[in-house]
């Protein structure tokens, strides 16, 4: 059982070999968290699973819950690391800082799928530190805020490498800032993200972050027909449920509204 840790209870054990710059990152990244609002975590991972390659598969909502989740897994001891782009690991300065921080690079469209596919594999076998998914792929725009369908991605590297997920459940993060738009292209669509992003200390929401026991995925093959459509809907079932009582306040529609967020698709998840 994953124990659940009332807030003054969460473990702070950190791993010793983060490199430092992004242990400095996630401190910063700490400190802007709560001052924007609130962070509230509950659950936690099990020291045999710290130290090991892991998947964390987190729901999307916002464009800062990633600094969210970064915040709540730095409270209880985790540095995480995510799966990035090969572009923005190449860019000028933050670039350098991310690749000396050990996340793990996905070139998209440099190789083929089943050349992506191998070597994101290896390279989740070879790390010790807690990788972030997003099952989904992309911010909800279920008019609900409920999880949408995603994909297998996350659901096929855990079969094929027997690496352990671990559902997080969040809510609270899109209230910090707005869904803004697909592309940045001029300051006219930084503008939302900017008035929202720095009302967020005088609003002060609940950031939530809920840590679940890992999911059962023994039943699943990786080489079987259709065992991947499965595991990655007990993953979204996992996150699911997780959620309900994060937002049993608001189990319809989010109450903060935000005008930004497209709302053209339906959670198949939704309880």
């Amino acid at each position: 059982m994953v124990a659940l840790y009332p807030e003054e209870d969460v473990p702070t054990r950190r791993e010793d070999s983060t490199p430092l710059i992004w242990r400095t990152m996630l401190a910063v990244d700490e400190a802007l968290v709560n001052l924007a609002g609130r962070l509230r975590v509950t659950g936690g991972v099990p020291g045999e699973l710290r130290g090991r390659p892991l998947l964390m598969a987190a729901n999307h909502i916002g464009v800062f819950d990633a600094f969210v989740l970064m915040a709540a897994c730095r409270r209880i001891g985790l540095a995480p690391r995510f799966m990035l782009a090969g572009g923005l690991l190449d860019a000028p300065v933050l670039g350098t800082a991310l690749r000396a921080s050990g996340h793990l690079r996905v070139d998209r469209g440099s190789a083929s799928a089943v050349e992506q596919f191998a070597a994101a594999t290896r390279a989740l076998c070879d790390t010790r530190a807690p990788i972030i998914v997003y099952p989904e792929g992309r911010i909800s725009h279920d008019p609900g805020l409920w999880p949408e369908r995603g994909k297998t991605g996350a659901a096929r590297l855990a079969l094929a490498t027997g690496v352990p997920v671990v559902p997080i459940s969040q809510w609270g993060a899109h209230e910090a800032v707005y869904w803004g738009t697909e592309r940045v292209e001029g300051l006219a669509d930084i503008v939302p993200l900017a008035r929202s992003g720095l009302t967020s200390p005088l609003r002060r929401p609940t950031f939530r972050v809920h840590f679940a026991e890992p999911v059962e995925l023994s039943a699943f093959r990786p080489d079987r027909a259709g065992d991947a459509v499965k595991a990655h809907a007990a993953i979204m079932r996992a996150i699911t449920r997780g959620l309900v009582p994060l937002r049993a306040e608001e189990p319809d529609r989010p109450r903060f509204h935000d005008p930004t967020r497209p709302t053209d698709s339906t959670s198949p998840w939704r309880p």
